[in-house]
């Protein structure tokens, strides 16, 4: 089965063609600049020369019209007809308390992810862009959505709820949430193979850290708490974020600098974390380059994002009662050896031994990190969120056959 995989931002669109018969990619790349006149195309087809074209893509409509040009190109396409792909999966990131697992799309799933606007409104509005285009673009091809948040809904009240009046949480859903919950649920499944345990015996954090980033307490597979909170900026310091902070801070601020609630939020998101504190940069690796040069800021940028790090892994082992497993992933946490080092040092009275020589090496393969005697197993596990994506969109449609050939009604794309 042929599944296209699609992840759609305001002004961009990345995909990944996917044989799942292998589970291989047969093709992939990306949109960008949408709305302009200069708008980029990058595809990059598994064993040939990648082409890139820079031209005028003004919707999301046109930019779906280009991927499928691209992927049944008579040159540099991998198909020979739109007709091959049986499926389309979307990320969404936010499916409130609607969508605690992944599902196909039909009318009353687009009125409710539209539902879901407020609570993300950069990313959601995006996404049903993208739904939209691939329904003008392929009538009839079944979608998917598969949503950031539905692996942490198993997240107990206690977890969950803020201690704020419940009228804001009854008429607003004001609640944590957590993201990055396709990633944490795809790395503590392979951390838990490579292990060689179940994941339901196990007790894990797992760190996606990069430019975004977030931990999650994982509990017998279950995600019992999470850092990112009602949006994606609660929690840890991060590339542009700041994370946790006084909520006084807010108020304060906007009447010292006469800020306005714009302003505030632009701050706060786009102006913050790393590139705040260092001056530099929201990159880690110009961080570090900057650490070796001596410059003051960008170490203190540094000790401060493996402080707040450690924090929340020592927060999650007493939540968990214990720690089995430390996992790292996403940009940071896959390649940055110093960081992971920096953390795990000052762990060690949880038994977590590092293993210095299996940490330096940089490979895209996953690998554990700690000494054999280690109590607690670190590894580095690289995430892939567009398989999980593209192995949820296959069991939904087998599903779905199933259902069907039993006599069911099928659902439908919306």
């Amino acid at each position: 089965m042929i599944i296209l995989v699609m992840n759609a931002g305001s002004s961009s669109l990345k995909y990944q063609l996917y044989n799942m018969k292998n589970e291989t990619v047969l093709a992939q790349g990306r949109v960008e600049r949408i709305g302009m006149e200069s708008s980029i195309v990058s595809h990059e087809p598994a064993g040939m020369p990648d082409v890139r074209h820079v031209s005028e893509i003004l919707d999301h409509n046109t930019a779906v019209r280009r991927v499928i040009d691209l992927l049944t190109h008579p040159e540099y396409g991998k198909l020979k007809s739109m007709d091959e792909i049986k499926a389309v999966g979307h990320r969404v990131v936010h499916g409130g308390e609607s969508f605690k697992e992944s599902t196909i799309v039909n009318e009353k799933v687009q009125l409710e992810i539209r539902q879901l606007f407020d609570l993300a409104p950069l990313h959601n509005p995006a996404a049903m862009m993208g739904i939209a285009a691939v329904e003008a673009n392929m009538p009839g091809v079944p979608q998917t959505v598969v949503f950031d948040t539905a692996f942490h809904q198993t997240m107990p009240r206690k977890a969950f709820l803020y201690p704020i009046p419940m009228a804001l949480y009854k008429r607003h859903k004001i609640r944590r949430y957590g993201f990055h919950g396709t990633s944490h649920d795809y790395v503590s499944r392979i951390a838990a193979e490579l292990i060689g345990k179940p994941l339901a015996e196990l007790k894990m954090v797992t760190c996606h850290i990069g430019n975004g980033a977030s931990c999650a307490a994982i509990k017998d597979g279950k995600s019992c708490d999470t850092s990112m909170g009602l949006t994606p900026l609660e929690g840890l310091m991060m590339g542009t974020r700041s994370g946790d902070l006084d909520p006084a801070i807010v108020p304060f601020a906007m009447f010292k600098e006469e800020l306005t609630l714009s302003d505030v939020n632009s701050m706060l998101n786009k102006h913050s974390g790393l590139q705040a504190i260092s001056g530099i940069s929201s990159d880690m690796r110009e961080i570090t380059e900057a650490m070796a040069e001596g410059d003051k800021q960008a170490t203190l940028a540094f000790d401060m994002y493996v402080y707040r790090l450690r924090k929340y892994i020592g927060a999650y082992t007493a939540v968990m009662n214990g720690l089995d497993a430390l996992v790292f992933t996403a940009g940071v946490g896959e390649n940055s050896a110093i960081v992971r080092q920096a953390v795990c040092e000052e762990l060690t009275f949880f038994g977590i031994e590092l293993d210095v020589e299996r940490n330096a090496v940089h490979s895209k393969e996953a690998r554990k990190i700690s000494t054999d005697a280690s109590r607690v197993e670190v590894w580095v596990v690289p995430t892939n969120e567009e398989l999980v994506i593209a192995q949820d969109t296959y069991h939904l449609m087998l599903n779905n056959q199933a259902k069907g050939s039993a006599g069911a009604e099928p659902l439908q794309n919306g």
